[in-house]
């Protein structure tokens, strides 16, 4: 297993740690940020994940989330903190919903709200880790072929703020080694799609100015 910003291996029992698998990598926003005490890469997720939620926030682009059925464990991290239980919970939800340094707090959905975000524990150690969080929010794409993922992320180009489209999160996502069930086809899809031989080549065929 391998540690991050660490210099020594640890095995004793760490206290709270957020699962990351998609952007949140990356882009764990401010207040995760400043908690980080350390990140534990290579972690396999305990669930199945695939490109089944189109993201209003990133022009209706395709998002990594759990699924029920489909997807497939995918590589990811555990991003340590500096804060209890419930610090955390309201972090990991601020930055889904996209209010980072606000006051809002976790409330945890009625049973049958679609699209809210949850955020779940794993049940029990997990990694060494006492206590991992991470989102859950229901899949709303129906048929996530990989025809109609990368219609979506091509359309999400030009209706997305730069960086937060669904190309640039598929770059993201292989960057830091996430494949899924769909992933490689959906992919190729785009560069069929684009008539272009890459993925960052398709993208500036859409937006130049992105490069």
């Amino acid at each position: 297993m391998g540690f991050m910003m660490a210099s020594t291996t640890h095995t004793e029992t760490e206290n709270v740690g957020i699962l990351a698998y998609g952007s949140l990598v990356s882009d764990p926003g401010l207040e995760i940020d400043a908690a980080k005490i350390r990140a534990i890469a290579n972690v396999e997720t305990p669930f199945h994940v695939e490109f089944t939620r189109s993201s209003s926030s990133r022009g209706g682009a395709p998002t990594l989330v759990p699924v029920r059925t489909g997807g497939v464990t995918v590589n990811g991290h555990i991003i340590l903190v500096n804060a209890s239980v419930d610090e955390a919970c309201d972090m990991l939800y601020r930055r889904e919903i996209h209010q980072v340094g606000s006051a809002r707090r976790y409330k945890e959905p009625p049973k049958g709200a679609e699209g809210r975000v949850r955020v779940k524990t794993i049940e029990g150690s997990f990694e060494n880790v006492a206590t991992v969080l991470y989102t859950d929010i229901d899949a709303n794409i129906a048929d996530p072929t990989a025809e109609r993922l990368a219609m979506l992320a091509i359309a999400s180009v030009n209706e997305a703020s730069t960086g937060k489209d669904g190309i640039s999160y598929l770059i993201a996502a292989r960057g830091h080694g996430i494949r899924t069930a769909l992933s490689d086809a959906y992919a190729a899809e785009i560069l069929r799609q684009t008539s272009t031989s890459s993925l960052e080549e398709a993208l500036l065929s859409i937006r130049p100015e992105t490069g």
